[in-house]
């Protein structure tokens, strides 16, 4: 088969990517071009790299020409002008969607987040949502996937816990009362993306997709400090705390150590679906257990923030 995939050098895009090719599948990676994390991917057999952005319908629709499906991870978690969640999530998926239906492409699936919906006073939560229903409403077969905390190589949740223990002791959970998460593995994520896209499963379904452990952010974070060797101690801190801290982290950081949409899911907590929506079929529920194996496996090369993660020093640097 032959599926493109929207922001094919994100977490979540690489992985499925490297998962299709290897099974023998035609990858079209859709992508701008600016993650250069890992430029590996672009090069793989079966893989396609097409630089463009979701912007552009006309060039959307000639790089679906010839493909079974189309796996919609691209987004954002802040805002950086011209990058906005109206432009990103709701213009940018009208114009997937427009695209696919101009290639004769038969089948879409959306990735999202757990807890979009409507009316919630945040802009990153209602813009998802409103991605969903243009797919929900596209007339294409489609499968919206309401994914949780996915964690693995190249995520944020391994690479920021790594990098802050090698730079400070210190972490604040955002809240005086933590709220749990279940983080799942991107590995389950990219097998269910997979059924739906080859095998043709979860049609005209929107399905809720969790890990199998329920926890709490600071035993994560444990976790992994005792993995890594390192003392940590855990500072809980209010929620508006961490609302300016992450105003602070969008401006300074390249990629912010928390944003601000990243506050509201960990204060919302990160378990249930918001609105319910269909449940996953048994062999497709998330079974990773997040482990020290498998944290061992996503934890990137050990090493404190640094100059390249600063937005201003780095452009200074690079002058």
């Amino acid at each position: 088969m032959k599926i493109a995939i929207t922001g094919g050098t994100g977490f979540v895009g690489r992985h499925l990517a490297r998962a299709l090719a290897n099974e023998g599948h035609d990858v079209v990676l859709i992508s701008r071009g600016v993650d250069r994390r890992d430029e590996d991917v672009r090069y793989l057999d079966h893989v396609t790299f097409a630089p463009i952005g979701i912007d552009d319908e006309p060039e959307l629709a000639q790089a679906f020409t010839g493909c079974d499906g189309v796996a919609h991870c691209a987004g954002i978690n802040r805002e950086i002008t011209p990058q906005t969640y109206q432009k990103v999530h709701i213009e940018g998926t009208r114009h997937v969607v427009n695209a696919a239906k101009r290639a004769g492409v038969n089948k879409i699936l959306l990735l999202s987040f757990l807890h979009a919906r409507p009316n919630c006073g945040s802009l990153y939560h209602e813009s998802k949502w409103a991605a969903e229903e243009i797919v929900r409403a596209s007339m294409l077969d489609y499968t919206v996937i309401k994914a949780g905390m996915i964690y693995g190589k190249g995520d944020h949740m391994l690479d920021h816990l790594s990098h802050t223990l090698h730079t400070i002791p210190i972490f604040a959970p955002v809240g005086l009362k933590e709220k749990p998460i279940q983080p799942v593995a991107v590995e389950d994520v990219v097998k269910i993306i997979q059924a739906s896209l080859v095998q043709g499963r979860l049609s005209r379904q929107t399905v809720a997709v969790t890990g199998p452990q329920e926890m709490k952010l600071s035993d994560a974070i444990k976790q992994v400090a005792g993995i890594l060797s390192k003392r940590v101690y855990i500072i809980p801190l209010p929620v508006f705390f961490h609302y300016l801290l992450a105003q602070l982290f969008e401006l300074t950081m390249t990629i912010p150590l928390i944003a601000v949409a990243q506050v509201r899911m960990l204060a919302e907590g990160i378990t249930k679906p918001l609105p319910d929506c269909d449940s996953l079929p048994e062999d497709l529920v998330p079974q990773t257990l997040f482990d020290n194996q498998q944290i061992r496996r996503g934890l990137p090369k050990a090493e404190p923030f640094g100059i390249k993660d600063c937005r201003f020093l780095r452009v200074i640097g690079n002058s």
